[in-house]
C-alpha cells in the first residue's frame, strides 16, 4: 500500500478552515485551491465542487459535512544565499454554511489555527456570518476576510467602480462592527472580573488593618487602574493584508500588495507606503503626482487610488471580454498583462471561459490565498501558545488578563507544538465520521511505480525467453508456442500485490483529528480521555475511570477530500483521520500516549447547537429492528449534532438540528447505516405542564386549607404528610429556566465522586438545556440573585431561597421543593455555602463534601433535639429515634417530587414553574417499631403517595399546557420583502 507523509517544516505548516454563510462560495473557493495541486482541472475550479462528496450535497448545491484536504505549495523565501523556494503545507477544512450543520463548524474550528471568512459582496453580513465569526472569536482563530463574488458587482448589479468601492467599504465596516461587539462584550466581562477581584483585595486589606497586621506590598496593585487591551489587531483592513478580494467562480483573488508591487515603480513610491494608501480616502494629484488626502481635493472630482488603480482595471477586463467583446482589445489586454492564452481560446465563442483563463493567470486565487494564509495565520508553534490555554483551562484563561504560562513539561510541549519523540503525545478527535469500507485505501487498486513496471517487464521477458526455449527443445510448432506464451502472459498480467476485495460494504468510523504534540504513529497504543474526564482529579480517581479508554491507532490517513491516503506517521501540527476507535470514542476525545500518566482533556469548550427537531423511528419490517438500532448507534457516533434516545415508552427517537439535518440523517440510515426501510413520525412537539392563578377556578380540594394543599397518608395513617402546591413567581421561573446548567454544575449532589450514571445524565440534560448566551454564575451569585427574585415577589416567597430543598425534574429543572420545617440538612444553600468555603480553604472535593455532610448532619441533630425538647421535657431515646426515622423518609419525599415534576398530571409531560411546600410529615408514635420493621415497604408507598399528592396539588389551581415556541431573527436582503399581509 503506497504511503505519503506530511513533509514540511513546522514553521511552514498552516491549518485553516473555510467558514461562511450558506451559498457564499466556500466550496467553489476551495476548488481553486485544489486545482493548484492538480487534484482537479483549473477549468473545472468553481464548478466541480470536489469537496461535496455526498450525492445530496451535489443535488442541493450546499455542503452538509466538513471535508479536509492537505495542499502543498512552494513560496520564495529570502535566505543568505538569495531567494529560494520553501515547501509549505496547508491543511484546509471546508465547512457547511447552513444553520442545521453549525456543529460541523464547531468541530472544524477546534482543529484549526485560522479561518477564511467568506462574505458575499452583495448579500453582506448574514446571520451565519455572525455565528462563524463568533465561533472563530471563541476558539481564538486568526480570521482572514475574503470578500467573495466580486464579479456580481460587474455582471449582475452593473455598478461603477466608484459605487463598488463605497459598497465594499460599508461591507468591511459591517464586519468590523461585529468584531467590535465581540471585543466590547469580552471587555465588559474582564472589567467586571477585575472590579470584583479589586473589591475582594480591598476588603481583605481592610480586615488585616483592623486586626493590626502590617499591610502587604502586593495590596498596592488593588489601586491600579484597569489595563485596556489593544483591539487594533482584531479588525479587518485591506492595507494590513488581512482582506482578500475574490471571485471563486472565476478563479481570481488579490490583496492590495499585488497592485502595490505593480505600481510602485511607475509612481516612484515605496511599495510599503503605496500599500498603506491604496485603500481609503487617498487620491493621486495628477499635477504634482503626489498622493493627497480628502482635505487637499479642493472640490476636484478625483477618484480614490483603489478605484483608479485596482477596480477600473478589473472592470475594463470584464467589459472588454464579457460585456462588450472586442477581440483586438482582448489581445492587447493579454499582451499588457504578459500572460499566455492559447489561440483556440482567443477564438472561442465562450467568452466567459476566456475571461476565466485571463483572470486566473493575472490574479490567481490560489497564489493570493496561500500568500495571505502564510502572512496572516500563524504556524502551529505560535498559534497553540495562544489557543491551548483556553482548551486546557477554559475558566482560568477566560478570567486571566494575561497569558497563562505552562506549568509542566506536558503543557510546555503543547504550547510550542513540540514534534520530538521524547515528549508526551497529545491529539484531539473533534468528531467521528463514517466512510464505506470499500473506500479505504487498502481496498483500492494502486498504481504501479515506474521501477515496479520496469521490474515487471524484465521478469516478463525472461519468462517469454524461457518458455520459447523450452517449447523449441520439445519440438512444438509456432502456433502452439504462441498459444502457450499468450496463456503465460495472461496469467502474469494479474498483479500479485493486488488488494483483496473488502469483506463487506459496511461503514467504518474514523476520527477527525489533529496532533498537538509529539507524533502519532500507526499502531501506537493510546489512552483516550472522554469529554467528562476531570484532569484535576487525575487518571487514578474512581470518578475518571469510566472516562478513560484504551485504544490502538490501527490506521492513519491523510484526508484529501473524498479520498484517503494512508500514512505511517502524523507529526504535531497536522490534521488527519485515525482508525481504530469504532465503539471506543463516542464523538470527541483527547488522545494521550499509552504510557503517559498525565492525561489532559481538550474538550472543555462546546459550541454545538442543541438539537430541537425530534422524530420517532421504526422499521417498515419489524424484523429489521436490530438493524435500525445498530444504524442509530452508528449515526449517533458519526454525526456530531444528532442524538439518539430510547424513551420510557420504548420509542426510538432521534434529535436533529433542523428539517434539512433530519433529511440527511434519514438518508444515511436508509442507505448506509441501517440499510432497511424506515418510517419516521411527525415531528414530536415538546409540551410543558404548569398551573396559574385564574379568576374562575374550582373550589379548593381541601376545605379549610390554602389552595393546593393536599393531605396524604400511607399504610392506614402510619405516615401522614401535607403538601401545598403554588405557582412560582414569573421572575423566578425565568431565572431558573435560564440557569439550569448553573444548577447542575455546582450543587453538592453533582460533585459526588460515586460513579452514578444517572448523575451524568442529569448533568448532560442540564448542559443541553442551557442557553449559550446566558452568563454562567458562581454559587454565591446564583443564590444571591435567586434570593433577590424571591424577595421581590413578596408575601410567602420572602426568604424562600433559604428553604429550597431540591429542584426538579432531574434535580435541575424550574420547580422547587421547599422545606419550611427547619430541617437544615435539607437546605441546599447552606450545604453549598459550607462546601464552597471548604474548597476555598484548599480542601479537595471529597473532603469538602464530607465537611458539608457533617455540618448538615449536625444541623439536623440540633433541630431534632430542639423538637424533642419542645414535645417532651424529657427528650428520651424514643423521641430521638422517631426524629431519625422521619429523616429517613426525606429521600422518599424528594423522589416523589422528582417523579411528579418529570411527568405531570395532564399528559405526562415535564412540569415547569411550580413550587411544593412540605407542610408536615408525621407518623403514629405508638407504631414506630412497626414502621421501622416495614421501612422498605413504607418508603416505596410514600414515594407513590407524594407523587400523587403533588399532582393533585397542581390540579387544585388552573392547570395549563405550555407549547414550545421557536424564536428566530429574519434578516432580509435589499429590497425588503412585502409586508406579511401581502404574502
Amino acid at each position: 500500500m503506497a504511503t505519503q507523509s506530511f513533509a514540511a517544516p513546522l514553521e511552514n505548516t498552516r491549518n485553516v478552515t473555510i467558514v461562511a454563510h450558506v451559498d457564499h462560495g466556500k466550496t467553489s473557493f476551495a476548488d481553486s485551491l485544489l486545482s493548484s495541486n492538480n487534484i482537479i482541472s483549473s477549468r473545472m475550479a468553481g464548478k466541480l465542487r470536489f469537496l461535496d462528496s455526498r450525492e445530496d450535497e451535489q443535488e442541493r448545491g450546499i455542503t452538509m459535512e466538513s471535508s479536509a484536504v492537505s495542499l502543498r505549495f512552494d513560496m520564495m523565501r529570502m535566505t543568505p544565499e538569495g531567494p529560494k523556494p520553501a515547501k509549505h503545507i496547508c491543511n484546509v477544512i471546508d465547512t457547511p454554511g447552513h444553520v442545521d450543520f453549525a456543529s460541523e463548524v464547531s468541530s472544524a474550528s477546534r482543529l484549526c489555527d485560522g479561518a477564511l471568512v467568506l462574505v458575499d459582496v452583495w448579500e453582506g453580513v448574514c446571520t451565519q456570518t455572525i455565528a462563524v465569526l463568533r465561533q472563530a472569536w471563541i476558539d481564538k482563530l486568526r480570521p482572514l476576510l475574503v470578500i467573495n463574488k466580486m464579479d456580481r458587482l460587474i455582471t449582475e448589479l452593473q455598478l461603477s467602480p466608484s459605487e463598488a468601492y463605497h459598497h465594499i467599504a460599508r461591507l468591511i465596516e459591517q464586519v468590523n462592527a461585529v468584531m467590535g461587539s465581540f471585543y466590547a462584550s469580552e471587555r465588559m466581562e474582564d472589567d467586571l472580573r477585575w472590579r470584583e477581584a479589586r473589591e475582594k483585595r480591598l476588603a481583605e486589606r481592610a480586615e488585616r488593618e483592623a486586626a493590626g497586621e502590617a499591610p502587604d506590598a502586593a495590596d498596592d496593585d488593588a489601586d491600579h487602574e484597569y489595563e485596556e487591551r489593544e483591539d487594533e489587531d482584531i479588525y479587518f483592513s485591506p492595507e494590513r493584508g488581512n482582506v482578500l478580494f475574490a471571485s471563486a467562480i472565476d478563479g481570481w483573488a488579490f490583496r492590495l500588495g499585488k497592485f502595490a508591487r505593480l505600481y510602485a515603480d511607475k509612481l516612484k513610491i515605496k511599495e510599503g507606503n503605496l500599500r498603506r494608501v491604496l485603500w481609503g480616502d487617498w487620491f493621486l494629484d495628477p499635477k504634482t503626482k503626489r498622493v493627497v488626502g480628502r482635505k487637499a481635493l479642493n472640490g476636484r472630482p478625483l477618484k480614490p487610488l483603489f478605484v483608479q488603480f485596482v477596480l477600473e482595471n478589473i472592470w475594463r477586463v470584464y467589459n472588454t471580454v464579457l460585456n462588450e467583446y472586442n477581440p483586438d482589445a482582448v489581445v492587447k489586454i493579454v499582451s499588457a498583462l504578459n500572460i499566455r492564452v492559447a489561440p483556440r481560446d482567443l477564438k472561442s465563442k465562450d467568452t466567459h471561459n476566456l475571461l476565466t483563463i485571463i483572470m486566473q493567470q493575472w490574479l490567481p486565487l490560489s497564489t493570493a490565498t496561500f500568500q495571505a494564509v502564510v502572512d496572516v495565520i500563524p504556524p502551529p508553534s505560535v498559534a497553540q501558545a495562544v489557543r491551548l490555554p483556553f482548551m486546557l483551562h477554559p475558566e482560568q484563561a477566560a478570567a486571566s488578563t494575561t497569558a497563562l504560562e505552562p506549568v509542566n513539561d506536558l503543557e510546555r510541549a503543547l504550547y510550542k507544538c513540540d514534534q520530538s519523540a521524547d515528549v508526551p503525545l497529545v491529539a484531539f478527535v473533534s468528531k467521528m465520521f463514517a466512510v464505506s469500507r470499500a473506500d479505504l485505501p487498502e481496498f483500492k487498486p494502486r498504481e504501479m511505480t515506474a521501477e515496479e513496471m520496469r521490474q515487471r517487464g524484465r521478469e516478463e521477458r525472461e519468462r517469454r525467453a524461457a518458455a520459447a526455449a523450452a517449447r523449441a527443445a520439445g519440438g512444438e510448432d509456432t502456433d502452439s508456442l504462441t498459444k502457450h506464451i499468450d496463456l503465460l502472459t495472461l496469467e502474469t498480467t494479474i498483479e500479485p500485490g493486488a488488494p483483496p476485495p473488502p469483506p463487506d460494504n459496511s461503514e467504518v468510523l474514523l476520527g477527525f483529528s489533529r496532533v498537538f504534540s509529539s507524533a502519532l504513529k500507526r499502531g501506537d497504543k493510546i489512552r483516550a480521555t472522554l469529554p467528562k474526564y476531570d484532569a484535576e482529579l487525575g487518571p487514578s480517581h474512581p470518578r475518571n475511570a469510566k472516562h478513560i479508554k484504551d485504544a490502538v491507532a490501527t490506521d492513519l490517513y491523510m484526508m484529501m477530500g473524498r479520498d484517503l491516503v494512508a500514512v505511517e506517521e502524523v507529526p504535531a501540527g497536522h490534521v488527519c483521520a485515525i482508525g481504530g476507535f469504532d465503539g471506543i470514542v463516542p464523538r470527541t476525545a483527547t488522545l494521550c500516549g499509552g504510557n503517559d500518566d498525565q492525561l489532559v482533556n481538550l474538550a472543555g469548550v462546546n459550541m454545538h447547537a442543541a438539537p430541537i427537531v425530534r422524530v420517532a423511528l421504526e422499521p417498515e419490517n419489524p424484523s429489521d429492528m436490530p438493524k435500525l438500532v445498530e444504524g442509530l448507534q452508528i449515526l449517533n457516533q458519526a454525526d456530531p449534532c444528532a442524538e439518539y434516545i430510547v424513551q420510557e415508552t420504548g420509542e426510538h427517537v432521534i434529535l436533529t438540528a433542523g428539517e434539512l439535518h433530519l433529511e440527511r440523517c434519514l438518508k444515511d440510515l436508509r442507505e448506509r447505516f441501517a440499510k432497511c426501510g424506515i418510517q419516521a413520525s411527525e415531528a414530536i412537539v415538546p409540551f410543558r405542564e404548569t398551573a396559574v392563578k385564574a379568576p374562575d377556578m374550582a373550589p379548593v380540594k381541601t376545605q379549610g386549607a390554602a389552595r393546593g394543599t393536599i393531605h396524604g397518608s400511607v399504610y392506614d395513617g402510619l405516615v401522614e404528610f401535607t403538601l401545598r402546591a403554588a405557582p412560582l413567581p414569573p421572575a423566578v421561573i425565568e431565572f431558573l429556566v435560564a440557569h439550569q446548567s448553573t444548577i447542575g454544575s455546582f450543587l453538592v449532589q453533582r460533585r459526588r465522586g460515586a460513579e452514578d450514571a444517572e448523575d451524568d445524565e442529569d448533568r448532560a440534560d442540564a448542559d443541553e438545556a442551557a442557553d449559550s448566551a446566558t452568563r454562567h454564575l458562581t454559587p454565591e451569585q446564583f443564590w444571591a440573585e435567586l434570593a433577590t427574585r424571591f424577595d421581590e415577589a413578596g408575601g410567602e416567597w420572602v426568604g424562600a431561597a433559604d428553604r429550597v430543598w431540591s429542584f426538579g425534574p432531574k434535580k435541575v429543572g424550574a420547580n422547587v421543593l421547599l422545606d419550611p420545617m427547619g430541617k437544615g440538612a435539607l437546605r441546599l444553600r447552606g450545604r453549598e455555602a459550607v462546601f464552597a468555603e471548604a474548597r476555598r480553604e484548599g480542601q479537595t472535593a471529597e473532603q469538602a463534601l464530607a465537611i458539608a455532610d457533617a455540618a448538615a448532619k449536625a444541623a439536623a441533630e440540633g433541630v431534632e433535639a430542639v423538637a424533642a425538647e419542645e414535645n417532651a421535657q424529657d427528650a428520651d431515646a424514643d423521641a430521638r429515634a422517631q426524629a431519625r426515622l422521619l429523616r429517613d423518609f426525606d429521600n422518599s419525599i424528594e423522589a416523589g417530587f422528582q417523579r411528579a415534576t418529570f411527568q405531570g398530571p395532564l399528559c405526562s409531560e415535564p412540569v415547569v414553574g411550580m413550587a411544593w411546600v412540605v407542610e408536615s410529615v408525621e407518623f403514629k408514635p405508638d407504631e414506630a417499631e412497626q414502621a421501622r420493621g416495614r421501612a422498605s415497604a413504607v418508603v416505596g408507598a410514600l414515594i407513590s403517595s407524594v407523587r400523587d399528592a403533588a399532582r393533585q396539588g397542581l390540579l387544585d389551581w388552573s392547570p395549563r399546557i405550555k407549547l414550545a415556541m421557536y424564536t428566530c431573527d429574519i434578516q432580509a436582503s435589499t429590497p425588503p420583502p412585502p409586508p406579511p399581509s401581502h404574502c
